[in-house]
Order: C-alpha cells, then sequence, then structure tokens
C-alpha cells in the first residue's frame, strides 16, 4: 500500500512522528508530503489539496493528514471529487472510518491527540478494509453520488 502524510505547521510533527512508525512496523510505501517544493509557508487546504489529489490520480492508496485540530485538513480533503476524508481521534471511528465509510484519508489533531494514541489510530485504520459489497456499500455509494452531483453543478454554475 502507498500512504501519502502530510501535516501542517501545527501537525508536521505529528505526521513525521507517524511517518516514521509506519516505516518501522509496516512493508507500507510512506511518503511525508507536508513541505511543498518551494517550501513556502502554506493553507491547510493547499496541503489537503495535494494529498487529496494524489490519491484520486491513483499515486497514493490512502492519506493521512494532521493539522492542530484535525478539521481543517478533513473539511479541505473533503471538498476534492472523490475523496471521504475522516476525522478521528480514536480506534473505534479509524476502524468505521475504513470499514463503514472507505475513507482514503484520515485526520488528527496534533493539539488533540498524542502521539502513542495516534499510531494506534493509525493502526486500527489500516487494519481494516472496506467491503463493497457489505452493509455501508449503499451508504458509499451515496456519498459518491453526492460528490459526482455536486461537482458537476459546481461546473455548471462556474461556467455561467
Amino acid at each position: 500500500m502507498r500512504i501519502a502524510i502530510g501535516g501542517d505547521r501545527a501537525g508536521e510533527g505529528l505526521a513525521g512522528l507517524i511517518a516514521a512508525h509506519l516505516r518501522a512496523t509496516t512493508p507500507h510505501t510512506v511518503v511525508d508530503m507536508s513541505h511543498p517544493e518551494d517550501d513556502h509557508p502554506e493553507l491547510y487546504s493547499e496541503l489537503s489539496e495535494r494529498v487529496g489529489l494524489a490519491i484520486t490520480h491513483g499515486d497514493f492508496d490512502r492519506g493521512i493528514l494532521c493539522c492542530g485540530t484535525g478539521i481543517g485538513v478533513c473539511i479541505s480533503a473533503n471538498k476534492i471529487p472523490g475523496i471521504r476524508a475522516a476525522l478521528t481521534h480514536d480506534t473505534y471511528s479509524a476502524e468505521r472510518a475504513a470499514l463503514s465509510n472507505d475513507a482514503q484519508i484520515i485526520t488528527m489533531g496534533a493539539r488533540v491527540i498524542g502521539p502513542e494514541l495516534a499510531k494506534s489510530i493509525v493502526d486500527a485504520w489500516l487494519a481494516h478494509s472496506f467491503d463493497p459489497s457489505g452493509p455501508s456499500a449503499g451508504n458509499v455509494a451515496g456519498i459518491e453520488e453526492l460528490s459526482r452531483k455536486y461537482s458537476e453543478h459546481h461546473l455548471q454554475t462556474s461556467n455561467c
């Protein structure tokens, strides 16, 4: 599995810790995308876009985003059509993000949770995968339909 990780100024320490944890404990390819190539200060929306597009373009399978609360990167990532990002601050929500929501991205707040819990959350999320024929398949299909519907609507209203 290919995993993109990123953190803004508030979350880059946690993102780095998670990247090191995954490199030490899993066979996954892990790339830290916290800093843009030109290293300019950026908004968490730019970070979320970079990681989200890397997933939708097929360069990565999953992503982990960190900011101060996890909220800003989650909201931003969910603006990208086709992305399902989930705010996770416990192992149960991480498990359900995978099993019930097929979330390609999880987000966490560096000011909200500690490093050991963050590692456990990531491990729980990666230990589970979505069953496309399972009981949540209809819900995920509905989310995808909303994404298509409103990305098309946005394109139509933008061209007016």
